[in-house]
Parts: C-alpha cells; structure tokens; sequence
C-alpha cells in the first residue's frame, strides 16, 4: 500500500489539526489503504494524571482521525453527531503514537458510521471510538464563514486528485 500525505488548509486554530494553534496538536494525516493514519506524540501539556494523557485529548485525537477520515474519503462538509469513545489502556506522554480512522457504514440517512483506533508504537489498541457524522446539506452550508468553506472545497479537490 502507498502512503499518500492530505495536504490541509493553513491558517486555522482548531487544537487538532490546525497550524496557527501554538498549544494545538498541529495533526497531519495520509491516507494508507482504506484508512486515514496520524502520526503523534503527546506532550506535558496533555497530561491527565502525571505522564498519562487526559482522557479529553485521546477522545479529541480520535474524533480529530475519524473526520479526517470523512474529509478523505466522503469529501464533504460534515459534524460529529455522536461519538463513543472506549479507552483500553492508560495513554503515555511522549512515546510514539498511530491514530487511525476508516469508514464503516454509508447507510445512515445524511451521514456515515466511521471507527477510529489509536494505538502504540508496538501496535497495542489503547482506546478505541465509534462516530456517527452528519453531511451538512449545501442549504446550510452558508453558515460556514466563505473563506473556509472555499479553502475545504479546494481540499476536496487536491485530495480527489491524489486518491485517484
């Protein structure tokens, strides 16, 4: 399988993916097979109990892998309508992790199902979740402000051109 890097927009502070956000995660993503993949490793910052993450972080870096997910794959305008998050194994600060995320459903009405793992540097599941993502009709898209919307619609288009 060819990994395949998803270029993503510049200038946003979202705390997962965003690179202007100075105490952000700044996550990038590829795409491996069916699955959207982010390489991390969290920091002091995001420390629950000493030297473990915060539960918030890991339910934050799945629901971050599991849209980006949605974005590769669907390349739509979407929102987390629910999320289940399943934390399997304490979570350590500084070491090598894997976020992965990959569709599991496109029967629901306006929307998908998609699962998101993280796991270890050996491999080891540490939490798992499960998302149900609504698809924001284009009547409604007008609440998004212009300038994102159109930097997402060119993101949709540099990623279909790359997974083709």
């Amino acid at each position: 399988m060819k990994k395949i890097d998803i270029p993503k927009p510049q200038g946003y502070y979202c705390f997962a993916c965003g690179t202007d956000n100075p105490m952000g995660l700044n996550m990038s993503f590829y795409c491996l097979g069916n699955t959207v993949r982010s390489d991390l490793s969290l920091t002091g910052h995001h420390v629950g109990w000493e030297n473990i993450a915060h539960g918030g972080i890991i339910s934050t870096i799945l629901d971050e892998i599991m849209g980006w997910t949605v974005i590769a794959f669907q390349r739509v305008f979407f929102v987390t309508r629910s999320i289940e998050v399943r934390y399997l194994r304490p979570v350590s600060v500084n070491t090598p992790l894997t976020a992965i995320g990959e569709i599991e459903s496109l029967n629901l009405p306006r929307g998908c199902s998609v699962q998101g793992t993280l796991l270890d540097a050996e491999g080891t599941k540490l939490a798992t979740a499960k998302a149900d993502m609504a698809f924001i009709p284009e009547k409604r898209l007008n609440i998004l402000p212009e300038a994102y919307k159109n930097d997402m619609i060119r993101l949709f288009g540099e990623i279909e051109q790359l997974l083709a």
